[in-house]
């Protein structure tokens, strides 16, 4: 009877005051259809050339592409503030800043090496050339 309250109060200690968090195939279900479309409509944009510059359309995909992660994240991944007393959400954002100032860092150096260390076209030295 001891070996029973304890298997109990065990189980009490695992779920550590999180709610129980229930996933269902109506959850998945949406995460499915959701995904399809978002990741429909940027290949409908692209193959129809439905804005008039590909800079735009670049912009517009990279923002279905964000919100697309998101839809993952909550209906696949099952991350809210709620699971694991919120540090998996706090390892996301960490996991974002640190990604973001990569790329940003990235972004910024290929520039400067590109603006200091390309030679600029001479226009005299171009009509000498053979």
């Amino acid at each position: 009877m001891a070996a029973h309250n304890h298997d109990n109060h065990a189980h009490d200690d695992h779920l550590d005051g999180e709610e129980d968090f229930h996933v269902s195939y109506k959850g998945y279900a949406t995460g499915f259809i959701l995904s399809v479309i978002l990741t429909a409509i940027p290949f409908w944009l692209v193959m129809a050339k439905v804005l008039p510059s590909p800079k735009m359309t670049g912009f517009v995909i990279l923002g279905f592409a964000a919100v697309q992660m998101v839809v993952h994240m909550i209906y696949f991944l099952h991350m809210n503030a709620k699971v694991e007393g919120g540090w998996s959400m706090l390892a996301l954002l960490f996991t974002v800043a640190l990604v973001v100032i990569m790329l940003a860092g990235s972004v910024w150096v290929m520039y400067h090496m590109n603006t200091n260390m390309m030679p600029t076209p001479d226009p005299a030295a171009m009509r000498n050339m053979p």
